[in-house]
């Protein structure tokens, strides 16, 4: 379990925000449980770097305030929309007995065993995470699909995926799909018929034959050789000229 120090914060005002997040900190809210709501600042370089690590927004960790420990769970984090950089984050205390609702990322394995993706398949993900509604000790860090052995057609529904004990989905009353292994979406072309090739070199080879015998091709203007043949025609013979 990831560990991580926070600082309490007394802070009223916009501006003392900014002050401590140029001091290098993200303020941030600790709620839940019995407890009153507590306001805290956390070290903004080690806050990303847990962030950093997968499914950070699923995994319980222990937060250190003031000399005492509790488990929570960062439920919301918020960017400034220039730099991209947290500016607040929300932890949930985990509260033994108690519940809570999270989005609980999918993992797909074993893609290199499935047929279905061998051939060509695509694998269609409908749902890259499920709400789900859980014991607030038995949070699943992720939820497993296997692809081992699948293939094209196949379908993988929230009764396909084991959950843990006392673990339910929050979407009720029917059996949504998770993901697909769905056929390629791209279609080769058919070659062009091998006969339909060779009629084409038949007939390119008849037109070179036509040209070597002095055939002329179709089109070809034959204007000159008319006009010049009529010329002659109308001309006299030199010994009739007087």
């Amino acid at each position: 379990m990831s560990s991580l120090e926070a600082n309490i914060r007394n802070t009223k005002t916009p501006g003392e925000l900014k002050i401590i997040r140029q001091q290098g900190n993200v303020p941030g809210i600790v709620y839940g449980g019995s407890e009153k709501n507590q306001n805290v600042s956390v070290s903004i370089k080690v806050l990303k770097s847990l962030m950093e690590k997968e499914n950070f927004l699923s995994k319980i960790i222990k937060l250190k305030v003031g000399g005492k420990e509790e488990n929570v769970l960062p439920k919301d984090i918020s960017f400034d929309v220039i730099t991209d950089e947290p500016i607040h984050i929300d932890f949930l205390r985990v509260v033994k007995g108690s519940s809570v609702i999270i989005e609980i990322p999918v993992k797909f394995i074993n893609n290199e065993k499935s047929p279905g993706l061998k051939r060509g398949g695509v694998l269609n993900i409908v749902r890259r995470k499920v709400e789900l509604k859980c014991p607030s000790e038995n949070i699943p860090s992720e939820l497993i699909v296997d692809l081992d052995g699948v293939d094209i057609g196949h379908s993988f529904k929230i009764s396909s995926i084991k959950l843990p004990e006392n673990v339910f989905p929050t979407i009720t009353g029917r059996d949504f799909v998770i993901a697909t292994v769905a056929a390629p979406t791209v279609i080769k072309e058919p070659e062009k018929p091998a006969e339909t090739a060779e009629s084409e070199e038949a007939a390119e080879g008849s037109t070179d034959t036509q040209e070597a015998a002095g055939v002329p091709k179709e089109g070809t203007d034959e204007k000159s050789g008319t006009e010049t043949e009529k010329k002659d025609e109308g001309k006299k013979p030199q010994s009739e000229k007087k």
